[in-house]
């Protein structure tokens, strides 16, 4: 059962539900870099896996996500399961009256994404999403150089990103788990083009392409038009050459920013102007994009800064006008 911090600087008491990559990787080691927040126990129904965490980052290891929610020394928890698992583990949670940082997207639709925020706003919880981009300072500096005019009126958007392929028995090839590249990556660049171009996005075209033996989407390409004609083209996919870029083209230039969506916090992005007058490169400042979330999500918790959850079903409700989109043109 969650306390109540109020607006007190005491860090968050944070669990997690789940021992994945993404936890290992990135967010614990983000955890243990801010004091806002602290792991108190990690929780997999393979009791090594969870002590294995638990040794690496510190708390507790509990076997069984069941047992953790039941903890009354928790006022949030992170919950990197795969997708297909969110809405029963993030409603629990929710029904424990706990705040819940997620992996994205929430859920892999728009209706039980809108159960889930419904239930948060009635319980008065906070729900965020781990797009951990939109807390990194390079993206901002490059949507205050094209609202500048730096390459004069923006017209296009063009963004991809893409992995190479994933082992055989990945969760990621799993339909019953919500797998599929589009929920992987796909909505990453749809994020993105909804950061930059804000919302009401209409989907000119998608495809979707699926695997034969697993069914689910392995590559995609959707193009996107803003109610003002600005458009966005996004590529993502398993089985490519690795590549996270996007370039924005506007009607005197364009800017281009690589290693848009996992820029390691040590690096200095650089912002690729090339306009008429010549080529410029702008090198950004490092930034912990990470560590920015979780300081964020620990402000909606404590009730300092609230967590905007609309985003989440703009999101949710895009990819699903996607997958419709793909659905027809096979179909039509």
């Amino acid at each position: 059962m969650s306390s109540t911090l109020g607006s007190t600087g005491a860090p968050v008491r944070l669990g997690v539900l789940g021992c994945a990559d993404i936890a290992w990787r990135r967010v614990l080691p983000s955890v243990a870099a801010t004091s806002s927040v602290r792991l108190v126990a990690v929780a997999s129904r393979d009791a090594a896996k969870a002590r294995r965490f638990a040794d690496r980052f510190g708390g507790e290891a509990v076997t069984g996500y069941a047992d953790l929610l039941a903890r009354d020394d928790l006022d949030a928890v992170y919950v990197p399961l795969p997708v297909g698992l969110r809405h029963e583990w993030v409603g629990r949670a929710l029904a424990a009256g706990l705040h819940v940082l997620s992996e994205k997207p929430l859920t892999v639709g728009p209706d039980t994404s809108a159960e889930l925020l419904a239930e948060a706003g009635r319980r008065g919880l906070t729900v965020m999403e781990n797009f951990a981009f939109r807390y990194h300072r390079q993206h901002h500096e490059l949507r205050r150089l094209v609202s500048e005019g730096a390459i004069g009126r923006p017209r296009a958007l063009m963004c991809e990103f893409g992995v190479p392929e994933r082992a055989p028995g990945d969760i990621r090839h799993d339909p019953s788990l919500g797998g599929g590249a589009l929920l992987d990556v796909g909505v990453y660049p749809l994020a993105l083009a909804q950061f930059l171009w804000g919302d009401g996005l209409r989907v000119g075209g998608a495809v979707l392409e699926h695997g034969a033996d697993t069914g689910v989407d392995v590559r995609g390409s959707v193009l996107l038009r803003a109610p003002d004609g600005r458009t966005a083209q996004v590529g993502f996919g398993f089985g490519l050459h690795y590549r996270n870029e996007y370039t924005v083209w506007g009607e005197a230039g364009a800017v281009r920013l690589d290693r848009a969506f996992t820029p390691p916090e040590t690096l200095r992005p650089t912002l690729e102007l090339r306009t008429g007058a010549g080529a410029e490169d702008l090198l950004s400042e490092p930034d912990h994009q990470f560590r920015n979330l979780l300081d964020a999500f620990a402000d909606g918790v404590r009730g300092v800064a609230p967590v905007d959850a609309a985003p989440v079903l703009e999101l949710a409700d895009l990819v699903d006008r996607v997958r419709r989109s793909a659905a027809e043109a096979v179909t039509g």
